[in-house]
């Protein structure tokens, strides 16, 4: 009997996918241009007004040569969740975390024969692996970031979850950021900002195996030095006023200020990508403190040991 192959081109003797390359012209494919480079993608807060109930995915596949589906980043995907009040919609990813914020309403969310409720300004992070059921109480806005990318690109499925569906009540979310800003060093610190974590990702301190997500205040008349890191940041800016933005370049000069920064302009709820190794700093010019929650896939690259996340030098 012939064997059944369900990709590639090998023959009988199945060397025909077989390829080979010279290495100093195949060893950075991303540096020469053959994989393209994360794109600064830019999402407006009015996106999720092409809907009434209904999913809005972030949607930069094509930038990044993705055939498979949608993807905001090579191994998440980000979307907004509108649901109507007294409607209900079913997500059902391929992938083995999940990410809800809630921007704003009430509801619940069935999972496995359980229930948990939300409301604004809450965190739902699901195991992923089956189907799950999100009622609204009243009109609802959602803020959802799977790796489904990921999973796809591996060609994978989770076998089992690797933490419990778990809620980070919005009271206490904030109730830990203002103990950490009342703290006798805070204003020593680069960011004032409360990371989500669940027990069983505590080697990696992170919220799931490949999630990362931080709730953090960009205080008045503040600049948040610039910083890098390898892994992607899906930026959500949760509240802040006109004057709030971000610059992002691929340099410091000799005083550790961006070179050449392409600026960022914040409004809320609109969300945008920082791509991987690019410098960025934070400024808040608009007399109101303001939130942003980047979720990132650095969960994976902390365990791959491959974050490099590094800072620029204090202002002198």
């Amino acid at each position: 009997m012939e064997p059944v192959l369900a990709v590639g081109d090998a023959v009988e003797d199945w060397t025909g996918d077989a390829r080979y390359f010279e290495y100093t012209r195949a060893a950075n494919p991303v540096g020469s241009g053959h994989v393209p480079a994360v794109p600064m993608g830019r999402f407006a807060a009015s996106a999720h007004q092409e809907v009434r109930t209904g999913i809005v995915p972030f949607d930069l596949s094509s930038s990044l040569r993705i055939a498979a589906g949608p993807a905001t980043s090579p191994a998440l995907l980000a979307s907004f969740v509108r649901i109507a009040a007294g409607d209900q919609l079913v997500t059902d990813p391929v992938a083995a975390s999940e990410l809800y914020h809630v921007l704003a309403g009430s509801g619940s969310s069935s999972i496995d024969g359980g229930t948990i409720e939300w409301g604004e300004g809450d965190f739902v992070v699901l195991p992923g692996g089956g189907p799950s059921t999100h009622r609204a109480t009243d009109d609802a806005l959602l803020y959802w970031v799977t790796d489904e990318p990921l999973l796809r690109y591996l060609g994978a499925a989770p076998t089992h979850a690797r933490f419990a569906p778990t809620r980070f009540p919005a009271n206490d979310v904030r109730a830990e950021l203002d103990r950490i800003v009342a703290s006798p060093r805070a204003t020593d610190r680069n960011r004032l900002a409360v990371l989500l974590n669940t027990a069983p990702n505590d080697l990696t301190q992170t919220v799931t195996p490949v999630l990362w997500a931080m709730y953090g205040l960009l205080p008045v008349d503040v600049v948040q030095r610039p910083h890098r890191h390898q892994s992607v940041a899906l930026d959500l800016v949760a509240e802040c006023e006109p004057g709030c933005y971000s610059l992002v370049g691929r340099s410091l000069d000799e005083h550790g200020e961006i070179v050449d920064p392409v600026r960022v302009d914040w409004e809320p709820h609109g969300a945008f990508v920082t791509p991987p190794g690019l410098w960025h700093a934070h400024h808040n010019e608009s007399g109101a403190p303001a939130i942003i929650v980047p979720i990132q896939d650095a969960g994976l690259h902390t365990y791959l040991r491959s974050l490099d996340i590094r800072f620029a030098p204090p202002d002198r």
